[in-house]
């Protein structure tokens, strides 16, 4: 009788591999592959060697990101502080940071310039502060739930420009994914319909590049925030000059790389998995039954991203808005008027309940 090891998977296809007592060796079930037992040993004992160097070393060379400022560069530097949220920002000697961007304190505290890396990179502002107003106008514009007075009564506080930090992290990915999938073929035989579910096993391995994947280092905005008025065009990527900075603000970072490289690898594990997704077609359905992605080490920079800050008042309620300052995307929250959304809702559910109460009653 054979035994089953289940622990031990096909090098060609990932299939479970068993042992054969007919022929002494282990075979796949699934592409019919057979192997030497102290083969399969040497290989699975060397990638548990490799799995167990792998722990020891550092994923990511944190190294390379950013630099140091010159002497004549942090002489015309300045740092503010927020006293009411703790948000610190950067500016040249030539702006005037009179609020805070993120919460509109008009109270700012000067402080001295140190402590931060100086950007590897920059995208330079490419959208003025009145297409920043009108991106928000616009945006006020089709929201159903909407309340009426928002759009007449809301006003901008204050409107800033700034310079948001962001860690770039690039690098190859490589792995793979088991799937199972299913074709559903039905045919008709005499008065009978017969359905037939086929059941696959997929594999797909390969690996991904990856050029500067941003992740904000800074803690008062949500990543689902940054992420939402992405991309940015990296084509207008520039090496970073003091020159692009008068008249902006830019935000000190609080959130190092060693610990944004947490959310950079969440995001390269979900692309890579996606782009083998991509390759898998011709299925009725498709389900992941293994994953495993492994991210080589890679390296990391610094850059500075504009971003518009719009801060709103609406009877007595503060809103915030992003405005990506290179593409104009816009993201931010809007009240909701529950009169609206009850109407709205119950203009929806009534059709429905008369029906389902005709279907009850009648049939």
């Amino acid at each position: 009788m054979a035994t089953q090891i289940t622990n031990y998977q096909c090098p060609a296809c990932t299939g479970p591999l068993q042992f054969s007592s007919d022929i002494g060796k282990l075979k796949c079930e699934y592409c019919g592959s057979e192997y030497e037992v102290a083969y399969i040993e040497q290989l699975y004992a060397s990638k548990e060697d490799t799995a167990a160097a792998a722990g020891t070393e550092t994923l990511w060379d944190l190294d390379m990101a950013g630099g140091e400022w010159s002497d004549e560069e942090a002489s015309h530097m300045r740092a503010y502080s927020c006293p009411s949220c703790g948000a610190q920002v950067i500016c040249d000697d030539t702006t005037a940071a009179t609020s805070c961007p993120y919460c509109g304190n008009p109270t700012t505290v000067p402080g001295n310039f140190a402590g931060t890396l100086k950007p590897d990179f920059t995208i330079p502002f490419m959208l003025d502060k009145e297409y920043a107003k009108n991106a928000l106008r616009n945006f006020y514009k089709g929201k159903k739930f909407l309340p009426n007075s928002y759009a007449s009564e809301n006003r901008i506080e204050e409107i800033k420009g700034i310079y948001v930090p962001f860690w770039l992290f690039s690098c190859v990915s490589d792995g793979n994914v088991i799937y199972d999938a299913t074709r559903v073929h039905s045919h008709t035989t005499g008065k009978e319909e017969v359905t037939v579910t086929e059941h696959y096993r997929v594999a797909r391995s390969g690996n991904v590049t990856f050029d500067k994947v941003p992740v904000d280092g800074s803690v008062k905005m949500p990543d689902s925030h940054m992420e939402a008025i992405e991309p940015y065009d990296y084509a207008g990527l520039k090496p970073f000059s003091s020159a692009y900075l008068p008249g902006f603000l830019a935000d000190k970072y609080d959130i190092g790389a060693d610990e944004c490289n947490k959310r950079a690898n969440e995001r390269i594990k979900t692309s890579t998995e996606d782009a083998f997704m991509s390759t898998v077609n011709g299925y009725n359905s498709v389900t992941v039954k293994s994953s495993n992605i492994r991210i080589n080490k890679g390296d990391v920079k610094y850059a500075f991203f504009p971003v518009w800050m719009l801060n709103t008042k609406w009877k007595d309620k503060d809103f915030l808005f992003a405005v990506n300052g290179q593409t104009g995307k816009l993201v931010g929250d809007l009240p909701v008027d529950r009169g609206k959304f009850w109407l709205w809702f119950a203009c929806i559910a009534a059709p429905i309940f008369v029906v389902l109460n005709i279907l009850f009653f009648w049939i």
